[in-house]
């Protein structure tokens, strides 16, 4: 990824985190709720051993997304509740006795990477990258070699989780530190992330709102980011937000038609270790999906606003808006599946070691 194209995303979703929080908490519950029913008994006793007896996958999914309440502030870390939005806090009571391991993992995770603060608000930490790649959906497929990955990116935090939780050390090169609780936790998340089609595709335009490569070209003009549609208004909302939001009839568990959706998800085959790439393969193209039909104009920000802003036009929103319900239906379940099946891949192992 150039450090200009990845700068300029880091810097939006560092700034906005509530922006890169892919489906809000009730996807990331819905997909631990799948994942809850699929699970073999071995890898049910190991979740249990884990996370302890009162919470299961459905309320650790929303986990990585409360450790942006921790703030740095003259050199100390501290969670820090939004006096503006205590609604934030409700789905957290699961964790508020663990505020001190949220800031524990926070952290440790602040500086692993480069990042541009903003000198009107308080630093972030760098974790947040671990939730998106911006793979252009020109591309068949994920590569380590595409701009928009980096090593800190949703693909290789999935893959280190895996690697922790199969009881092997994370691997060299990894700036992050964690252990079996913070790996499992950190699953749960990343998995739902994965597969929100605009966590791992995003477009590139030039500002007359064409598409263009960022593998081809020299350079990529980083006002003209759209930071994964973060930067995509439609009216009063961004694109990606509206992608956050679940259909409103599916609540915060599995419903019967989800978890049927669910057992339908054909079982991965090949190496655990390929897995993640591989699905991130599939929300490329699914992402393509969810940018087709769209017309984009740039709006350059007027000072002292410094944030690009694209409007969205649809070449018919009401379909545009049904597909979206049937994509987000079917990446929710495929969700739930798939982190069902790296647990039972993974202590299907342990069990026969």
């Amino acid at each position: 990824m150039s450090r200009a194209v990845f700068a300029a995303a880091l810097f939006f979703c560092l700034v906005n985190p509530s922006a890169a929080s892919a489906w809000g908490y009730q996807g990331h519950k819905v997909v631990g709720a799948i994942a809850d029913q699929m699970l073999s008994d071995n890898a049910r006793q190991q979740v249990k051993r884990i996370l302890g007896e009162r919470i299961k996958l459905q309320q650790a999914g929303p986990w990585a997304d409360y450790v942006k309440s921790v703030q740095l502030k003259d050199g100390a870390y501290s969670y820090v509740v939004d006096p503006d939005h205590y609604e934030y806090e409700v789905p957290c009571k699961p964790f508020r006795d663990e505020r001190d391991l949220m800031v524990g993992f926070a952290s440790r995770n602040w500086t692993s990477c480069p990042y541009l603060p903003d000198p009107t608000k308080p630093p972030l930490g760098c974790h947040n990258t671990f939730h998106f790649d911006d793979v252009a959906i020109q591309r068949n497929g994920f590569d380590r070699s595409f701009k928009g990955t980096n090593e800190h990116d949703l693909v290789a935090t999935i893959g280190a989780a895996i690697t922790v939780l199969s009881g092997k050390p994370v691997p060299a090169g990894f700036a992050f530190a964690i252990n079996e609780r913070e790996a499992l936790l950190l699953l749960a998340h990343m998995i739902g992330d994965l597969h929100q089609p605009l966590h791992v595709g995003s477009i590139y335009l030039d500002t007359s709102g064409k598409l263009v490569d960022p593998d081809a070209a020299p350079q990529i003009d980083p006002a003209t980011e759209t930071a994964g549609g973060n930067a995509l208004q439609d009216q009063t909302l961004n694109l990606h937000h509206e992608w956050d939001d679940i259909p409103t009839d599916l609540g915060e568990g599995s419903t019967r038609e989800l978890l049927a959706a669910a057992k339908r998800v054909p079982t991965s085959q090949g190496q655990i270790e390929d897995w993640p790439a591989a699905w991130a393969s599939e929300s490329i193209l699914v992402a393509r999906d969810a940018f087709a039909g769209l017309t984009f104009n740039f709006n350059p920000p007027q000072p002292p606003e410094t944030r690009n802003q694209w409007s969205v036009s649809f070449d018919d929103h009401t379909a545009y808006l049904w597909q979206m319900d049937q994509i987000k239906r079917r990446q929710l379940a495929k969700g739930g599946a798939r982190l069902a099946q790296i647990l039972n891949k993974i202590w299907r192992l342990d069990q026969a070691r």
